[in-house]
């Protein structure tokens, strides 16, 4: 996956090296003598220019766009890992649409990744495409992701934010503003020089405690650097490991400073001290090295493009090679491949951890591609967000909107309106003061979830390539928004996209959510899931590659694994053999099918093969729904259902409440289970065992009651002979509890019985008025657990039956009574639709 050795440069068809700073470049860059300058002959002929930038600053990128265009390089070097060389010419793609994200992880450990994340909006972005559309040569300059892959995360230091300093100095008490005032709203080719003498004091105020060096003198090789948390320099890699929850992909790094909103305000940035650690002045010392080698090869026009914080470290003359070349002796490295991924720009959010992120990455967006009346326009945007969600907002609110952002940014001396000022004209008019309102805004807008894309040919694990040309083929957009999408399996394409679905699920990527748990049981031909694509999902594919170089083998080889495990259940195997059935895995079936007959003939706890029977038996029911054989299935269901039925009656006796509640809850989802297949064998097996069971007086009530129950609805007994089993558990010889217990599984969430059957609403109704008082306290909590478990429609239909009726028998004389006016109009009635018939 990773082009680390010699590849033509996209750009200019040279020859480029894949690690650009390896130990024989840096000699040779160096010269003969390591501790001499450096050549002044070379010094003499080339100009540099560092162009100290913001990370994701549209304002950084406008700027840096013109100050090429000016100076007209003929080599360009990125803060970013220098064995990514060989990927920059796939940034000319037409399919390339930020944003995107280099991913580096280690082959045989992929969970242990690093990220490198762009955005249109970037002044990285924008150099890379200065670059392709020139024919200028473009190299990253940072440490190699060999190093940064094999570098130990609690070794890094950290530090307080130098912008802050400035901002305060300026009299703005948050730098973000400061920031936005001074560069983002007035893009100027010319800050690039302010800025890097700005930077240059404050790193002569830095203190050095990490490594023991004081400031240098004027007269002295230029600042080494200091960490910082800020914007104003290109992250460090965003690192995972592991990768088993979606916020440790984003972990604030302190590889340079960085850390999150969160943390910062655990201090002042104003007054906190800066402070230089190691593993920053190693970064700086292989971006020098990466210089001297670019210079060496006979670039003219060199034109560095880093965070602001590094640039007057990077600014000429470099001094010697020698401090340098021991800065990077002996640094720890491991295998790395690279390639190119789609990011999202609520990825790029500082709200989601990412250390170097923007708090409104849809805004920046907004302002670096509007250049003509940005605010007018993103007001225009905010009036449709909130008509989207059927508010009321006119032409006249985005006007007044649009007044109201001018005169705070003049009340305030901005040039401009910014974010504040926007979102204030956005709360007082057109949301007028309601927070929620304005959430869905920041939510949509300010945030935003746009998913950039990446070139089919870009390099890349066999399995993610299968995938691509999976979801091109069954029209399947991965998209950062999540949506439903509703699949009929009658049809073909439907079909094949819930197969590709599951078995992403089977590895582990959760791209699609089934979001109706139900729809199997209920015997339809549909499927509802829930789609929404993460930037984390592009680790796991090179994690779940390990199994295949397709999704179908990948998924097989992986549940088959799974199956094979010694601690492995019978539940565990039937819902293996469902999902297998379910993403149509054909080659997995035969041997789960084995492994569960195995399995279920060495386990003796019927509760086991009581949790396996219901995903068994909806996997023959609806198997056929998806065109799959399942005639395999039916013979290991059959002698499943043969162990139950002859060990269950045994099983139920000796039972506390807890355990009997929960078998119960077995016996019903495998009584439905088992209705649903509509087996005659199978049910009339099913119906003989229950009625083993409700015959046994030593049986827990909760399951007898629920036996005699399921038995009544099946028809096995009727009226009379149900009513006689609640009499006879409601006699005298039983506790009290005993008899709320059997109540409670005989009724279990029907509270329609007691509505429709007068008769059994009176016997319950006789038996609790009979209670004395200690007796009813004692049956108490289970009586207000099984009422409570009606519909509250239930409960007042029942209050309604007794008092209409009270708890007195029904009884019948044979004579009904006749209402004449009522069989007046019943006869009208009749003889109208007899007459309309004929």
């Amino acid at each position: 996956m990773s082009q680390r050795n010699k590849a033509t440069h996209p750009a200019t068809g040279d020859a480029t090296p894949g690690d650009p700073a390896s130990d024989a470049d840096i000699r040779e860059s160096s010269g003969s003598d390591a501790g001499a300058a450096s050549d002044p002959l070379v010094d003499a002929a080339a100009v540099t220019r560092v162009f100290g930038i913001r990370h994701h600053g549209p304002g950084s990128a406008r700027s840096l766009r013109h100050a090429l265009e000016e100076f007209r390089p003929d080599a360009i070097l990125i803060e970013g890992p220098a064995d990514a060389d060989p990927l920059v010419g796939f940034v000319a793609a037409d399919t390339m649409a930020p944003p995107v994200a280099l991913l580096a992880y280690v082959p045989d450990s992929p969970a242990h990744a690093a990220f490198w994340p762009f955005a249109v909006f970037s002044p990285e972005w924008q150099a890379m495409r200065y670059g392709v559309e020139h024919a200028v040569p473009v190299r990253f300059c940072d440490l190699p992701a060999t190093n940064v892959l094999a570098a130990d995360d609690d070794a890094r230091g950290g530090g307080s934010d130098p912008l802050a300093a400035l901002a305060s100095a300026a009299g703005y008490d948050d730098a973000e503003r400061w920031w936005d005032a001074v560069v983002e709203s007035v893009p100027d080719s010319a800050a690039f020089d302010a800025i890097t003498e700005a930077m240059t004091a404050l790193r002569e105020d830095a203190l050095h405690a990490a490594t023991g060096i004081t400031p240098p003198t004027a007269d002295a090789a230029p600042p080494l650097s200091a960490s910082a948390p800020t914007d104003t320099e290109v992250p460090d890699p965003v690192t995972t490991s592991p990768l088993d929850a979606p916020e440790l992909l984003e972990k604030p790094s302190a590889a340079n400073g960085f850390e999150s909103p969160a943390a910062a305000d655990r201090h002042d940035p104003a007054t906190a001290p800066l402070i230089v650690d190691q593993h920053t002045l190693v970064r700086e010392a292989h971006m020098r090295q990466v210089m001297r080698q670019v210079l060496k090869g006979g670039a003219k026009r060199l034109a560095v493009v880093c965070g602001a914080w590094h640039a007057p470290a990077l600014v000429e003359p470099l001094g010697p090679a020698a401090p340098d070349m021991r800065l990077l002796k002996g640094l720890p490295k491991t295998k790395a491949a690279l390639t190119w991924v789609p990011w999202t720009h609520s990825r790029l959010a500082a709200g989601s951890g990412y250390g170097a992120g923007v708090t409104s990455p849809g805004w920046y967006h907004h302002l670096f591609t509007e250049t003509e009346r940005p605010v007018a326009r993103w007001l225009t945007k905010v009036a449709g967000v909130l008509r989207s969600h059927d508010l009321p907002v006119s032409s006249a609110h985005i006007i007044e909107a649009v007044r109201l952002a001018d005169t705070l940014a003049a009340l305030r001396g901005r040039p401009l309106p910014g974010l504040s000022e926007v979102t204030e004209a956005v709360r007082s008019v057109m949301c007028g003061g309601d927070e929620t309102m304005l959430r869905l805004v920041v939510d949509e807008l300010v945030v935003g979830e746009t998913l950039g894309g990446v070139p089919e040919d870009t390099p890349t694990v066999p399995l993610a390539a299968d995938l691509r040309a999976r979801c091109k083929t069954l029209r399947l957009k991965q998209e950062a928004l999540a949506r439903n999408v509703d699949l009929d399996l009658r049809k073909e394409r439907d079909v094949e996209r819930s197969h590709l679905l599951h078995r992403l699920r089977l590895l582990g990527i959760g791209w699609g959510t089934p979001t109706t748990g139900e729809v199997r049981s209920t015997g339809t031909f549909r499927e509802t899931w829930t789609l929404r694509w993460e930037p984390e999902f592009e680790v796991r594919i090179v994690e779940a590659a390990v199994w295949g170089t397709t999704l179908r083998t990948a998924a097989e080889t992986k549940i088959l694994d799974t199956a094979s495990r010694d601690d492995v259940t019978v539940t565990a195997l039937a819902d293996a053999l469902e999902m297998a059935l379910l993403a149509d895995l054909g080659g997995a079936t035969e041997g789960l099918i084995t492994r569960l007959e195995a399995a279920a003939a060495l386990d003796h706890d019927v509760t086991h093969l009581l949790g396996a029977l219901p995903g068994l038996t909806r996997t023959l029911r609806y198997g056929d729904v998806r065109g799959t054989d399942t005639k395999a299935l039916a013979h290991v269901a059959d002698g499943l259902l043969v162990r139950i039925c002859a060990g269950l009656p045994g099983a139920v006796t000796g039972l506390d409440t807890d355990a009997a509640q929960a078998l119960r809850a077995q016996i019903d989802a495998a009584h439905t289970a088992i209705s649903t297949r509509d087996d005659e064998h199978a049910t009339t097996e099913w119906l003989t065992t229950l009625q083993r069971i409700a015959d046994r007086d030593d049986v827990h009530g909760a399951i007898g009651g629920r036996a005699v129950r399921l038995l009544c609805d099946a028809e096995r007994i009727d009226d009379a002979d149900s009513a006689r089993r609640l009499a006879a558990a409601l006699s005298v010889g039983n506790t009290p509890a005993a008899k709320a217990a059997w109540i409670d599984g005989f009724l279990g969430g029907r509270g329609l019985l007691l509505v429709h059957d007068r008769e059994l609403l009176r016997r319950i109704d006789e038996w609790l008025r009979d209670l004395n008082e200690d007796q009813f306290v004692a049956t108490l909590p289970l009586l207000r657990r099984t009422f409570g478990s009606f519909e509250s429609g239930e409960r007042r239909a029942i209050s309604q039956a007794l008092r209409d009726t009270g708890s007195a028998p029904t009884t019948s004389d044979g004579r009904t009574a006749v209402d004449p006016i009522r069989g007046q109009l019943a006869l009208r009635a009749a003889t109208a639709i007899l007459g309309a018939a004929g």
